[in-house]
């Protein structure tokens, strides 16, 4: 839920990147700490095992200016993606303003997007949000693997809401500041309607 301090004049906003183990979540927070200015940006925690994969969550709050007097920060948090990790998922989604799914293009991997989109759909539900009303954008993340599945094919399993998709490659940044700002641009308007 976003928090706004009025005597600070400043709004915050918490935005959580979802999606199954490896698909790239860690990757486009990184992509967005390394591009941002370093004055707009705060520090990237992030907990992760000896293998690099996230055991916990990544954060990295980033200043987006000011709307109507107020400033702006959005919070990125990634969840972990392995499945015995769970609860920490559900944890994380609390009080969330908007929800980026990062799918991993891989054919190999759709089954695992499908199964991750209904554990989000199921961790949102047990939070009070759902996940058919809640700002919500889809990336399709590793493009440029060989074994990516065809666009359509990814569009008919996973888009459920005309919802934002986007294309990426996160690392090399491709679709993750358009990812990002698809996201934040509805949570915007969800304020401005609130």
């Amino acid at each position: 839920m976003t928090f706004i301090n009025y005597a600070s004049r400043e709004i915050n906003c918490k935005i959580v990147y979802y999606g199954p183990g490896l698909c790239g979540k860690t990757t486009n927070i990184q992509w967005i700490h390394e591009q941002a200015n370093p004055e707009k940006r705060g520090k990237l925690v992030s907990l992760a095992t000896e293998t690099d994969r996230t055991l916990f969550f990544d954060f990295l709050p980033l200043d987006m200016g000011m709307v109507k007097g107020f400033k702006v920060r959005f919070h990125l948090y990634t969840v972990p993606g392995q499945v015995f990790y769970d609860a920490s998922r559900k944890l994380i989604l609390r009080g969330c303003d908007g929800v980026i799914f990062v799918a991993d293009s891989q054919r190999p991997r759709l089954e695992a997007n499908i199964e991750s989109i209904a554990n989000l759909a199921t961790n949102l539900k047990d939070n009070g949000f759902d996940i058919r009303t809640i700002p919500y954008v889809l990336q399709l993340n590793k493009r440029d693997m060989p074994t990516a599945a065809p666009l359509g094919e990814m569009e008919d399993l996973l888009r459920f809401r005309n919802e934002p998709m986007i294309e990426a490659v996160a690392s090399r940044g491709q679709g993750v500041i358009e990812t990002l700002k698809a996201c934040a641009r509805q949570i915007l308007m969800e304020l401005q309607r609130s």
